[in-house]
């Protein structure tokens, strides 16, 4: 991409200040993909027999795709209405913000989080306030609580919070929420919510029908493995979710990932989906419980992720993204801050260990 003063018209200062969203790299040589949270497995079966030889891409996908928020609304015990599909749920927290964020108001996060954040109020102007993460590496929802002013619209709860993987606990979200301005619209981003253990934490379904200011974020692409397809949902307040449709690109929701989302629910589907989630699980607890064997220490880990902090063990985010990469498997460096390792192929697990314990020495 050109340098920023290469742009031979005139673009707004704030857009140009911010960096875009980078997609995890792929391997140039053998080696394992681990920088973008994919799923490992390929299509449920069920899920490739549903969209094998559909000859109906020359069509829209059915008007507001009703079966599949019947189908999602049923999960959360709520009525379709409550459902608002798009390409992926980081389309919706564009939607979102722009809905509810102008020029001269703010949204806010805890950072370091989902990457996309700082980016999401350009288009309307809106400004983003950080909040650091705790020690911990977790939300610290105290120090949001007292962030809140009149100016912010949106705040985002990232659980578990993609890179760093621990997840906010109920009794925490909770008390944050009897600190949010009912007329402040909170989005529980849910993405990795599939994969969470931790009894304590917070569930979408559980908190939804006690904050009528909440939208619940889940996504198809992580659990579900159709990240190529680009498809998310949210569940929330009609009228909430209707300002976002406003916002959204019309018709980007494919029929293709409309047919693979609705297999993905079928009861066929939901044993294999559930052993899958099972397997990717018990290779994320292995590759921590190796690490601490290596000395090092890593933040509770609720995603299909694990999170090395900077400095930990004396480790250099840069240097140790370069070992990685020299060796043919990618992570996701976060400079300054850590580098996130998606949990992939069985043997990535042994090959992630190598490659930390040669970096160590």
């Amino acid at each position: 991409m050109s340098d920023h003063n290469d742009v031979p018209v005139r673009m707004r200062a704030d857009v140009l200040s911010v960096p875009a969203y980078r997609q995890g790299a792929a391997p140039t040589r053998p080696g394992y993909k681990l920088s973008s949270n994919e799923n490992p497995f390929d299509p449920l079966p069920s899920v490739l027999a549903a969209i094998s030889g559909r000859d109906d891409i020359n069509r829209y996908a059915a008007a507001a795709m009703p079966d599949l928020r019947e189908s999602i609304a049923a999960k959360f015990g709520v009525t379709a209405d409550r459902v608002h599909l798009a390409a992926g749920s980081v389309a919706i927290l564009y939607q979102l913000v722009h809905a509810a964020a102008t020029t001269g108001d703010e949204y806010l996060h805890a950072w370091p989080s989902f990457e996309a954040y700082p980016s999401l109020g350009l288009a309307s102007g809106a400004s983003a306030v950080r909040v650091p993460l705790t020690g911990a590496a977790e939300h610290d929802l105290d120090a949001m609580a007292e962030a809140i002013t009149e100016r912010i619209r949106v705040i985002l709860v990232c659980s578990p919070n993609n890179p760093t993987g621990p997840a906010v606990r109920r009794a925490d979200f909770d008390r944050f929420m009897a600190r949010v301005p009912a007329t402040t619209l909170v989005v529980l981003d849910e993405a990795y919510r599939e994969f969470v253990t931790d009894p304590e934490a917070v569930r979408g379904e559980d908190v939804l029908g006690q904050h009528p200011n909440l939208v619940v974020l889940r996504t198809f692409s992580k659990a579900y493995g159709l990240a190529g397809l680009r498809i998310g949902y949210a569940v929330g307040h009609p009228a909430i979710l209707s300002a976002a449709a406003t916002t959204a690109i019309p018709l980007s929701v494919t029929g293709l990932a409309d047919v693979a989302a609705r297999a993905s629910m079928m009861p066929e589907a939901q044993a294999e989906h559930d052993r899958r989630i099972h397997e990717i699980v018990t290779r994320r607890d292995a590759l921590v419980a190796g690490l601490a064997d290596l000395g090092v220490r890593v933040p509770q880990a609720q995603g299909n992720f694990v999170w090395i902090p900077e400095g930990e063990h004396g480790i250099d985010t840069a240097a140790l993204a370069a070992a990685f990469s020299e060796s043919g498997t990618l992570v996701r460096p976060f400079p300054g801050d850590g580098v996130r390792i998606s949990v992939g192929e069985r043997e990535s697990i042994d090959e992630v260990l190598r490659i930390v314990g040669a970096f160590l020495g």
